[in-house]
């Protein structure tokens, strides 16, 4: 994770789907609960956002340092702003120190239906 700019790959000519983003990072020893902390901070503002979809903040069940963030949303456009906004940017200043080495990052295109809201 560092303060370089995210380029996210170009949605498909024929997809229509939502845009779907995976991150995966690893806390340094001793500090999991600030990293985990830090990332739960993100859902409230992230899930008010106007193009998002769905946020989620998963641990791993075998090792606790490692977290896993899905985040949805309606468009690449979307996911750019959100990345552009400020807490954003803050949290990737904050988190750095806690982490090892840079956030994974993994895009994905969905392939079943969007289900309808429940």
């Amino acid at each position: 994770m560092s303060d370089a700019r995210v380029v996210l790959p170009e949605p498909d000519a024929d997809e229509t789907g939502p845009y779907t983003h995976l991150g995966f990072a690893t806390a340094k020893p001793g500090r999991e609960d600030e990293v985990e902390a830090l990332i739960l901070g993100l859902v409230e503002p992230l899930r008010a956002e106007p193009g998002s979809i769905e946020f989620h903040v998963h641990r791993d069940r075998a090792d606790r340092s490692r977290f896993v963030i899905y985040e949805m949303f309606r468009s690449k456009q979307d996911l750019e702003k959100h990345l552009a906004e400020p807490y954003v940017q803050e949290f990737r200043r904050a988190i750095q120190p806690l982490v090892e080495g840079p956030l994974v990052q993994q895009f994905l295109r969905m392939s079943s239906d969007l289900p309808a809201v429940r």
